[in-house]
Order: C-alpha cells, then sequence, then structure tokens
C-alpha cells in the first residue's frame, strides 16, 4: 500500500450492493484506473523527453525540475 493512501479503506460487499450500484462502481473504478494509466504514460513520455516546449514556453527540460505546468 502507498504511503499517502494510509486513510482507512472502506470494504464492500459487492453481493450485498443492488445492480445499479455495482455497475456505478465498476464505472467509476474503469474512470480512475484509466486516469492512473494516462498519467503514468505522461510521466513515460516526460522521462523519454529532453525538452517540452508548451506554448513557446519550456516547461521541461531533463536537467531541470519541472516547472509552468500541473496536470
Amino acid at each position: 500500500m502507498r504511503a499517502r493512501n494510509k486513510k482507512k479503506l472502506k470494504r464492500l460487499n459487492l453481493l450485498e450492493m443492488s445492480n445499479h450500484e455495482r455497475i456505478q462502481l465498476v464505472k467509476e473504478v474503469r474512470e480512475k484506473l484509466r486516469q492512473r494509466i494516462t498519467e503514468a504514460k505522461l510521466w513515460r513520455s516526460l522521462l523519454d523527453a529532453e525538452n517540452l516546449t508548451i506554448n513557446g514556453s519550456v516547461v521541461y527540460e531533463s536537467n531541470q525540475p519541472l516547472r509552468g505546468f500541473s496536470l
């Protein structure tokens, strides 16, 4: 478990949920996973890049910290 996720995890019993609740939960989990995958791909791309320029401003150089960009 990650250090930042130390909050108490809520346990869910899928068998006690209605079909609608279960479907909604699966949709939310899929969306969160999709967002994490997109973020991981972005970071991987940044690691492979030497420079990143957005609208003419350099926001990332391989030897400098990331600046002027948020996700």
